[in-house]
């Protein structure tokens, strides 16, 4: 049912429960029961048609039929349709049932619209007759699914909650026809199909997504462990934002969090603490006191602070100071001792609660100021003023030592209710241990991970937790499953990671990637309805008096379904792994758009999406998400005429590269598909945002913006204010391109057509006027706000000249000659994503096969050689963004990163299109220092190009092609090359 409308007015209106509009984290049930006609013709077309806000599972008689929406604005949501008629029993009772899930909150892929259910069971006999069988309305049942706990973390700030699951109130028949719904509320109405915030409805416009069940491979390790005694979450970034506002952009504050400590003997305690923001420089810094002890002697294992104190019997309040800016992070805390020790709310019963919900252990103070920061702004003065009244606000927590003398004073505190901070945190006890001893894994355990019929038994650990690391192999992305047989009360914890190496886990600080699991008695299937990416699976069992039986555990590998098509191999090994590394993390990093990573983010990166709709030509084929994420951009002007660079997301944040990135996909598109009705489609959105950002040209002719101007994760000098030379360049680069698009869409474009032109030149005039070194010979990173020049110099800004075609001449040359070998003390290349420009530069200038073979081999070999089976974010030699400096990069599958899969295919193999629509085909290998290559490459319309060949010296010696007949194959090799050539016939 992939892009068919619904043709016929929906009967369905919008319906929910509960008396919440937009509930935190809710997780409803909703049923209906209905009978199908006996009479109904068995070649009736029957179709249920479904949406959500946020998303949904759906069954039909206990059948699962999928999840949805793919991702949306709010006013123009998606809805599907499923092809039902097999699943119909005529003559009987008949269940539809959708379990939903509404965030909420905004994040990074999902705008807050509010809760809502909207489905219609249609059916249409052979003669043409339509009759509606079910649509939601009041006579629809629904209740909480209590099983599924809603005061859980957020799994980031870029996506929703994690999970903590009751198997004892999680009745799992819930969705079978004979389940006994008699205690159920009826439906809330809310509307007619059009109401707001859901003004349009969409047909889906991408197939449905794979779900392919995979299994680990083996047991890794076994370890007794121990987690602190307490440990818990705070939601600072929900309880700081000013009431009212709606977004997902950071957020500056000042506040603080306190709880009350209880012990019967003296003990020496430990606190882990991990929050946002603790300290903002030199004048205002973070604070930790316990009662009138201000702790300063602390260790740090970044993130995480460290500290130690002795504390005598009785009650103590703990109490530490938060800061922006923070993007939603969760803080964490955990205390430890030898002794009994508990926590409690620190206010008397009866204090004010803003939420009337049961209160958790904490207590918050403030925000006593807060803004919400945006990028594209100037908000000189509100830095300004949340530095003075946070010096303000640390004074006065530093002065008083109890909340009543702060409540006095001006600053009084609030309990937090249990939704948004509570000690049933699965995260911090992951890392938070007082011991972790290692244990030789038994066979029995092992059992864990084969599909026999034969049980896996989990160890009971005395006097502490059993603790085990399943290893899938690779990084894989989608569902978790289990079965298990146990007594009721465990609790087991799934937790997530990309990457261990020996004893070193790289913990997933910033993502919570867990699932709490409290069992029932007996036998139990649990399947998490809740995305996550992850190669290592570490499971703790926690409380057990004797052993949990695993009959199985897989991960539900979900991606956009695609063929195979493009292949690779050559003479050199390592070349051949690393572009099978390059296609695996593609297939992971493609979901209803693409996303950067299946772990930490999941989320729409436009810029980044530029590069993997190149990578995804050469190694799937096919055009529907390339072009479903291209038209979901222009959707973020309502945000800014700028474009948003993650959408459709609730951070307003630009990157102007992203946005000039997304134009040129868009013409490489067109051009790719041969769609010309595409390239007429988009023209006017893309000329938007450009004559936005003309509009910021300055008196030099230059680019002069505040954003986020970034282009690679390294020390190079792109700040947020000023002319930055790199988007200088791209951005005049792109201004030819839409010309050249102009050109292609066959519509009256000329004065388009000449203000791109016009503008690209006096870019171009400008940056080389006023943004280049002659003491250097290169251009220089940028200007700052204050007019200085920056003395930083950056093989990224000379790989976007080049590219760009900005510099020219001797200038040009100069450059060329950079890219093999870099002079002394420029910024190297700190990212993949980066160097996919650097190679188009190599290849554009000349093609220098072989430095970009050393250059992939040396980079991506470095992943291969310490076990990646996916591309990193970054480059081990860099230790931006990333939580410890010990890790090697964040993320360790990032699409941005997979330049291989386009370039060992567009380049050694040599296939690359010679016309839109690939009708003429050039075939140009080159072959570096290999001695052989073959492979394939997907043709967009179907079909694919073989090529085969060997080289003696460094060139070409034989050719073998096959190709579809009616294309015209521009054939480059050396004389003297023996060429053979065969033709398959088409359809078309």
């Amino acid at each position: 049912m992939i892009g068919t409308a619904k043709q016929a007015p929906w009967q369905a209106k919008w319906i929910w429960g509960g008396e919440e509009e937009s509930p935190r984290n809710e997780w409803r049930w909703f049923r209906h029961s209905f009978e199908c006609p006996g009479d109904l013709p068995t070649d009736a077309e029957a179709t249920l048609w479904i949406t959500a806000d946020s998303r949904y599972e759906v069954y039909v008689n206990g059948e699962r039929l999928g999840r949805g929406p793919v991702r949306y604005y709010p006013t123009d949501i998606f809805y599907d349709g499923y092809s039902v008629g097999h699943l119909l029993r005529r003559g009987v009772k008949n269940t539809i049932a959708v379990m939903a899930n509404h965030f909420g909150v905004t994040n990074f892929y999902y705008l807050r619209g509010r809760g809502g259910l909207l489905a219609e069971l249609g059916v249409t006999t052979g003669d043409g007759k339509a009759l509606t069988l079910a649509a939601t309305g009041s006579n629809w049942l629904t209740t909480v699914n209590e099983g599924h706990h809603r005061g859980i973390s957020r799994m980031s700030c870029q996506q929703g909650f994690a999970e903590r699951i009751d198997a004892a109130v999680y009745d799992d028949n819930w969705k079978d026809a004979a389940y006994d719904d008699g205690d159920w509320a009826k439906s809330t109405v809310l509307g007619e199909v059009g109401m707001e915030p859901w003004i349009r409805l969409q047909p889906r416009d991408i197939p449905y997504l794979t779900e392919d069940p995979v299994s680990p491979l083996s047991v890794l390790s076994l370890n007794r462990v121990k987690p602190y005694k307490l440990t818990a979450f705070i939601d600072n970034y929900a309880w700081m934002k000013p009431k009212g506002e709606e977004n997902a952009d950071q957020l500056c504050y000042a506040g603080a969090f306190a709880t009350k400590l209880t012990l019967r003997e003296e003990a020496e305690v430990r606190i882990a603490l991990d929050a946002s923001g603790f300290g903002i420089g030199d004048d205002v810094s973070g604070m930790i006191r316990v009662g009138d002890r201000v702790l300063t002697e602390a260790w740090h294992e970044a993130p995480v602070t460290y500290y130690e104190t002795t504390l005598p019997a009785g009650e103590h309040l703990l109490l530490y100071t938060a800061y922006g800016p923070d993007h939603g992070r969760m803080n964490r805390i955990g205390v430890d001792c030898d002794k009994e020790i508990s926590w409690s709310q620190p206010l008397e019963i009866g204090a004010p609660n803003r939420s009337g919900e049961p209160l958790s252990p904490f207590a918050a103070i403030g925000p006593h100021y807060a803004f919400t920061i945006v990028d594209f702004e100037d908000q000189t003065a509100q830095f300004e003023e949340w530095k003075a009244q946070s010096a303000i606000f640390a004074k006065a927590i530093a002065e008083h030592i109890s909340l009543e003398e702060l409540g006095a004073n001006g600053f009084p505190a609030e309990p937090i209710p249990h939704l948004y901070a509570n000690d049933e945190d699965a995260f911090m006890p992951q890392y938070a241990k007082s011991l972790s001893e290692p244990w030789v894994v038994p066979s029995s355990l092992q059992q864990v991970v084969l599909t026999s019929a034969d049980v896996g038994s989990v160890p009971i650990c005395e006097n502490g937790d059993t603790e085990f690391t399943l290893d899938f192999g690779k990084e894989w992305s989608g569902y978790l499953q289990f079965e298990l047989d146990a007594e009721p009360g465990v609790t087991i914890d799934w937790y997530g990671v990309e990457y261990i190496k020996g004893d070193y886990v790289q913990h997933t600080y910033g993502l919570d990637n867990t699932l709490r699991y409290i069992t029932r008695e007996g036998y139990q299937r649990y399947t998490s309805p809740v995305r996550r990416g992850f190669r290592y699976l570490i499971v703790t069992v926690r409380g057990a008096a004797k052993p949990v039986r695993i009959h199985g555990v897989r991960v539900l590998q979900s991606n956009y379904p695609t063929p195979e098509i493009g292949s690779f191999k050559s003479s050199d090994a390592k070349l051949d792994a690393i572009w099978e590394m390059a296609k695996h993390t593609t297939r992971l990093c493609m979901e209803d758009t693409f996303v950067d990573c299946p772990a930490y983010e999941q989320t729409f990166w436009v810029g980044d999406a530029r590069n993997e709709a190149l990578v995804h030509y050469y190694l799937f084929g096919g055009t529907d998400i390339v072009k479903r994420c291209l038209r979901l951009v222009p959707g973020s002007a309502f945000q800014t005429p700028l474009y948003v660079d993650q959408v459709p997301s609730g951070w307003k944040s630009v990157i102007p590269n992203w946005t000039f990135f997304w134009a040129a996909a868009c013409a490489e598109y067109a051009e790719h598909a041969g769609d010309r009705e595409f390239a007429a489609e988009m023209l006017p959105k893309i000329l938007f945002t450009l004559r936005h950002y003309a509009e910021k040209l300055n008196a030099d002719g230059v680019l002069e913006i505040k954003g986020w101007n970034l282009l690679d994760w390294a020390p190079i000098d792109q700040p947020g204010d000023g002319v930055v030379t790199h988007q200088n360049m791209v951005f005049a680069q792109v201004l030819r391109r839409t010309a050249a698009l102009a050109a292609y869409a066959g519509v009256d474009a000329e004065a388009d057509i000449r203000w791109c032109e016009e503008t690209a030149a006096k870019l171009a005039e400008g940056i080389n006027r006023h943004l280049w070194s002659e003491e250097r010979g290169a251009y220089l990173d940028c200007i700052h706000k204050d007019g200085r020049r920056s003395d930083i110099f950056s093989m990224q800004t000379q790989v976007m000249a080049v590219l760009s075609g900005v510099a020219e001449g001797e200038r040009k040359d100069r450059l060329i000659g950079y890219l093999s070998e870099a002079p002394e003390g420029f910024v190297p290349i700190g990212s993949p994503f980066m160097s996919f420009f650097y190679y188009e530069a190599l290849m554009g200038a000349g093609g220098d096969v072989t430095s970009m073979l050393n250059d992939i081999r040396h980079n991506y070999g470095f992943m291969i050689d310490n076990g990646a089976t996916t591309c990193w974010e970054m480059y081990g030699h860099t230790t931006m963004n990333r939580a410890n400096v010990n890790d090697l990069t964040r993320s360790h599958c990032h699409a941005w990163s997979a330049a291989p899969g386009y370039f060992l295919g567009a380049f050694v193999l040599g296939v690359r299109s010679g016309a839109p629509g690939w009708s003429a085909i050039v075939i140009e290998p080159k072959a570096g220092d290999l001695t052989w290559a073959r492979g394939a490459v997907p043709l967009p319309d179907g079909g694919k190009v073989e090529v085969s060949w060997t080289a003696s010296a460094g060139a070409i010696a034989t050719l073998e092609i096959v190709a579809p007949d009616g294309v015209e194959l521009d054939i480059r090799v050396p004389e003297g090359c023996a060429v053979s050539t065969r033709r398959l016939k088409s359809f078309q």
